[in-house]
């Protein structure tokens, strides 16, 4: 059973990724699933300084999801590498590492120093990072910047390019488009939608930054329905995420025209259900008697 997926340069052994944020950068989760058993996996957001992150609390649990608010806290470019990346080199899934930046010359700067390391498959441009010099924008808002980062990002980097959109705007075709004509190899989609929870008793926020990321199955109509209407949008492939948290969610975001996805919030629930979705999806297909192929896109309108 073929269940290979070709985008950009990449070629992952299965569409089974999980998304950046709930898988630390790898070998966390080495006591839970083997690696090598799933399509890839996307580090943490790295940035080039080390980040401490938000202040606490950090995490609340909601209906069906959660709020997280972390702030992109991780080891930074020079660490990574230097201490992360030899601990997962030698595994088969494919390594894409997600990074961000506040400026676009920082963004550029850190694809090409994340682009020294051959290991590393592929760079996933998280957008949804406020721009400092645009008064906290977030870039993934503005199709004209997400056009023209894109394209100084792919001139610097000859790694797969997988972009990053938020669903907080206002039509997440345009946002595709614009990457897409920048020269992106792939788009990834949904991150998480913006909200915020309260202590009534208190009449405080939870969160110590008031506001986070929402995810987990309460967003997946959500997500859902963007990938759908992303994937007849733009030709490159699209990569799906956001709520998935079992194999027939894998299905849904398949048939609707997702290349792969990225399993995210329920990787704090069950560690192994990248590899069990990976498993089942190549028993689901021979059961049936279909290709990948035959699957995906395949959704009658």
């Amino acid at each position: 059973m073929d269940l290979s997926v070709k985008i950009g340069k990449m070629t992952l052994q299965n569409p089974i990724l999980t998304a950046s944020g709930t898988f630390g950068y790898g070998p966390e989760f080495r006591d839970f699933l083997d690696l090598d058993r799933i399509g890839g996996f996307c580090t943490k957001g790295i940035s080039i300084e080390p980040r401490g992150g938000n202040p606490a609390p950090r995490i609340v649990e909601t209906a069906s999801g959660m709020l997280n608010s972390i702030g992109l806290e991780n080891c930074g470019s020079k660490a990574f590498l230097e201490k992360v990346m030899p601990q997962i080199r030698n595994v088969k899934s494919a390594i894409i590492v997600n990074f961000y930046a506040g400026t676009e010359e920082d963004f550029i700067k850190l694809a090409e120093i994340l682009s020294t390391d051959k290991r590393i498959d592929a760079l996933e441009m998280n957008l949804s990072c406020p721009n400092v010099k645009k008064g906290g924008s977030a870039f993934g808002s503005n199709p004209e910047l997400i056009e023209r980062l894109t394209k100084a990002v792919k001139n610097v980097t000859d790694k797969t390019l997988i972009v990053k959109l938020s669903p907080n705007v206002t039509d997440i075709t345009a946002t595709a488009a614009a990457a897409e004509s920048g020269g992106a190899d792939s788009v990834s989609l949904i991150n998480t939608l913006i909200g915020t929870a309260i202590d009534r008793e208190k009449r405080t926020f939870i969160l110590g930054n008031k506001i986070g990321g929402l995810s987990g199955p309460a967003i997946k109509p959500v997500a859902l329905k963007m990938v759908w209407q992303t994937a007849k949008a733009v030709k490159i492939p699209v990569i799906g995420i956001g709520g998935i948290s079992n194999l027939e969610d894998v299905l849904d975001f398949l048939i609707v025209g997702a290349k792969a996805v990225q399993i995210g919030a329920w990787n704090f629930i069950n560690p192994s259900i990248a590899a069990e979705c990976a498993d089942g999806l190549e028993k689901y297909l021979r059961q049936r008697g279909e290709t990948l192929n035959e699957l995906t896109g395949s959704i009658k309108e």
